[in-house]
């Protein structure tokens, strides 16, 4: 767990970029991703955030993307060369974007004086399990790293790839795994903390996009910073935040195009005690990634639930949303969303066990999206829920299906509805608030 200083620095979590006032150096973790090292000149200036943070006295890893746009270069040269093709040499593709960039990253480093040096995920080393593509970390040896600090180095980690130890083959750890590896490097060094630096300069309670009054938040609790990513929110990959909260690793969301002398302050998330008071409604998070589908006429017996779903999650398709009405006759509706690009192999899964399960009819829509509310304070507080479906009906929105728990509900509607949806539940909670 990522605790080496989290009492005795208080303050270098309320100030990221303040110098620490003790005779002890901290230790922080850097994350760039691909619009931030877009350009020789982009990379110049995420050295200077660099060198920033090395002239306060921290000891800094800093993990690297691709360069924007050279990862879906690289995975279109792979279907080029074969249309389907052998996933462990995909993986040796297109984990060469990010070592172009830790290298360009650390050569702009030395140039501007600061000692540095570039770590390959098999370097370090990374171990993940051997499923190419979307790898998951199994273990990292921080101790190169940290022999690296002893000597003053700024140690440069290419993100998103890794590398398994019985093959010895480069795995990479899927979309936006660069996010993962940081997170989980800061905990194998026992860092202080993960600064994530991004083209936003933090969390906002919504899309601002969409919602121009959205704000910034401060702190947001590692708990509902997970369900806004899973929910729809692009700001961090679920995975990352998963780490984050399992080995307690504070994160900062940050934007690498403020001024690297004069930075702002970003989002810090962190552990739920750790955030003074807690708004009952933190975010608004929305997916238009959905699709509905619905069975007729399922016989209301014990297995069929089972029979439906397990042939869904042995071909990887999740389903979120269930809604099941019993009729008098035995039977039952079942609805139920997966995303919208696993609608077509869902549906030819569910047609082909029709005869098995025994339904009527199976109907679909893909015009659906997902909007929810996300806040630690629903624990404590009733009727949170119950004020958003007053709202939204009076807004002529219908609402499709719904799913709770602790800190959030979900609401499934028509597409069309989505941003008039945001709008009316960001303003219901008091979030449009200066």
């Amino acid at each position: 767990m990522a605790t080496r200083a989290y009492a005795k620095y208080e303050g270098i979590f309320a100030h990221p970029s303040a110098a620490v006032e003790t005779g002890l150096m901290s230790r922080l973790v850097m994350k760039f991703g691909g619009t931030s090292v877009a350009t020789i000149e982009r990379i110049r200036n995420v050295a200077r955030h660099v060198k920033r943070e090395v002239e306060a006295g921290h000891e800094i890893a800093v993990v690297v993307s691709a360069m924007a746009g050279k990862t879906n270069e690289l995975v279109a040269l792979c279907k080029d060369a074969a249309p389907i093709h052998d996933q462990r040499e995909y993986d040796s593709v297109v984990a060469s974007g990010e070592q172009v960039t830790a290298g360009l990253l650390a050569i702009a480093l030395q140039e501007a004086g600061i000692p540095a040096r570039s770590w390959l995920g098999w370097q370090t080393p990374i171990h993940t399990n051997d499923t190419h593509g979307s790898a998951r970390i199994i273990s990292i040896d921080g101790a190169g790293i940290i022999d690296g600090f002893r000597r003053g180095e700024v140690a440069v980690v290419a993100g998103f790839q890794g590398v398994h130890k019985d093959s010895n083959r480069i795995t990479t750890l899927g979309r936006g795994g660069s996010d993962t590896s940081a997170v989980a490097i800061a905990a194998a060094i026992e860092a202080d903390r993960c600064d994530i630096y991004t083209d936003v300069d933090g969390v906002y309670s919504t899309d601002p996009r969409v919602v121009p009054k959205a704000k910034r938040m401060d702190r947001i609790a590692f708990e509902e910073m997970l369900e806004m990513a899973s929910l729809g929110a692009k700001v961090l990959q679920v995975r990352s935040v998963e780490v984050a909260m399992v080995h307690g690793v504070p994160t900062y969301v940050r934007s690498s195009f403020d001024d690297p002398e004069n930075p702002k302050e970003g989002t810090l998330i962190c552990n739920e005690e750790d955030i003074m008071e807690a708004q009952v409604v933190t975010g608004i998070a929305f997916s238009r990634d959905e699709a509905q589908i619905t069975l007729r006429r399922v016989a209301d017996k014990p297995g069929v639930a089972a029979a439906v779903f397990m042939p869904l999650a042995e071909a990887g398709i999740n389903v979120d949303m269930i809604v099941q009405v019993v009729s008098d006759d035995g039977t039952t509706d079942m609805t139920f969303t997966v995303g919208s690009v696993d609608y077509e192999r869902a549906f030819l899964i569910l047609e082909k066990i029709k005869d098995k399960i025994g339904f009527s009819g199976i109907a679909g829509a893909k015009d659906v999206a997902k909007v929810s509310a996300i806040g630690i304070g629903m624990r404590s507080h009733a009727g949170v829920a119950a004020r958003a479906f007053h709202a939204l009906s009076e807004k002529g929105v219908n609402i499709r299906a719904i799913t709770t728990s602790e800190i959030k509900f979900s609401v499934l509607i028509d597409e069309a509805y989505t941003e008039l949806a945001v709008r009316t539940l960001h303003s219901l909670y008091g979030l449009d608030a200066a």
